[in-house]
């Protein structure tokens, strides 16, 4: 008997389609359908339906008995799917972390990738490797060791003094087809979004972007991508089953840091790689850094955001001085940005920047999920809100229920006094 679909609960994400062995699942006008002649009864599709929609009631009653005989041989189709790998997966081997070195600045997600890549490297039992490419980097390959890569590809190019997508693509696509990476991060970065792209197409794979949970499936040794789909209501797991290398991008501040060990040290592995200037239509004229506070949300240690809970445009003073009295940054919600008290780069969210500072204080933020998923890793969270059940007090360390112009003045008041205080001790 095939797989049953509740078309009343089935909200056509596509998650069984790429989770099944058989293709025997499809999405048809928004909803899931079965082709019962190709469904095998794996029951994979059932247990990662966000939505609960799909059910397998007769392998539901032949469980006791199929548990009775623990030893008894997987069918052929079962077996057939379990060894569902490219032909090149022996070969592919390897967690890569692409570090992000440009304008003589690298960037953290790079060590929060070589922190993540890490547990990946040893879930499949393989080493964990650093992507260097730019011009003199040198020191930036003492700071990949120090931050866990046991191996560093370096290709060192005048061409690549100044970042473009053409040259960096070709570097980074030359060392994966000769070293055949298994798995390869970057930083959902602006080169990351711009480069990573790029060399997924010429590598013929596929690339899952913005993702928040990275790990591998003990079974398969396949890797699992996990990213929000459909506006942040679903969390949607993806694989790359049949193309090597398997890719992805992560937010900054979305994985945790990992421990810097001073003089770490590990193998470097030069490449000259073929890249000639005639071959290139672009050329970096002049690179203006940006100066504004907001462009560097996510390194910022303090927030201090706003929801359309603040009312409007002219509020905004009062989270303007309390983030001046303790030292932080202003950023907001979606609904803030759009009604033009704020501008795009102060965007916390989903569609925004993802944050992981000390403290972050929301103030009028009710939490749509939209915007906790790019803040609630935060260490401190502190929201202010005169909804009991708004749903940021879930993920809150301290909640404060009240009026946030009563409130709020009353905590810069109290804030610029105990500093002062302190600045006299």
């Amino acid at each position: 008997m095939a797989v049953i679909v509740d078309k009343a609960k089935c909200i056509g994400c596509g998650a069984c389609t790429m989770e099944c062995p058989f293709e025997a699942l499809d999405i048809i006008d928004g909803v899931a359908v079965v082709d019962p002649a190709k469904c095998k009864d794996c029951t994979k599709c059932t247990k990662i339906c966000p939505a609960d929609a799909l059910s397998m009631p007769e392998r539901a009653k032949k469980a006791p008995e199929k548990a009775a005989q623990p030893n008894q041989a997987a069918s052929a189709e079962e077996k057939k799917a379990s060894k569902a790998q490219p032909a090149a997966e022996g070969e592919a081997s390897g967690v890569w972390v692409i570090v992000e070195y440009i304008n003589g600045n690298i960037s953290q997600v790079s060590w929060e990738l070589l922190g993540e890549g890490r547990k990946l490297a040893d879930a499949l039992g393989t080493e964990l490797c650093a992507i260097v490419t730019g011009y003199q980097v040198d020191h930036v390959v003492t700071e990949a060791f120090a931050y866990g890569a046991e191996k560093v590809y370096v290709v060192d190019n005048p061409i690549l003094k100044d970042y473009r997508t053409e040259p960096y693509a070709d570097a980074i696509v030359d060392l994966s087809r000769k070293y055949k990476p298994e798995i390869i991060l970057c930083g959902a970065t602006s080169m990351g979004r711009d480069v990573f792209p790029a060399v997924a197409t010429q590598l013929q794979t596929g690339l899952t972007a913005d993702c928040t949970v990275l790990e591998i499936d003990p079974e398969t040794r396949l890797f699992k991508m996990t990213r929000p789909a459909f506006g942040g209501n679903i969390m949607a797991t993806i694989q790359c089953r049949t193309h090597r290398p398997q890719m992805s991008t992560v937010r900054p501040r979305v994985m945790a840091m990992p421990e810097r060990v001073e003089g770490r040290e590990g193998i470097i592995v030069r490449e000259e790689v073929a890249l000639n200037e005639a071959d290139y239509r672009t050329k970096v004229v002049e690179f203006i850094a940006a100066t504004a506070k907001s462009a560097f949300l996510d390194k910022a240690e303090i927030i201090v955001a706003v929801g359309l809970g603040i009312g409007s445009q002219k509020n905004m003073v009062i989270a303007e001085e309390l983030a001046d009295a303790i030292g932080g940054t202003i950023a907001g919600t979606r609904g803030a940005v759009e009604s033009g008290w704020l501008s795009h780069d102060q965007q916390v969210g989903q569609t925004g920047v993802t944050v992981r500072p000390k403290v972050y204080i929301a103030l009028g933020i009710s939490g749509a999920i939209q915007h906790l998923v790019g803040m609630q890793t935060s260490d401190y969270i502190i929201a202010v809100n005169s909804d009991p059940e708004a749903a940021i007090f879930t993920v809150a360390n301290y909640g404060i229920v009240g009026d946030l112009f009563q409130v709020v003045p009353a905590l810069t008041a109290e804030f610029k006094e105990r500093l002062q205080h302190g600045a006299a001790k």
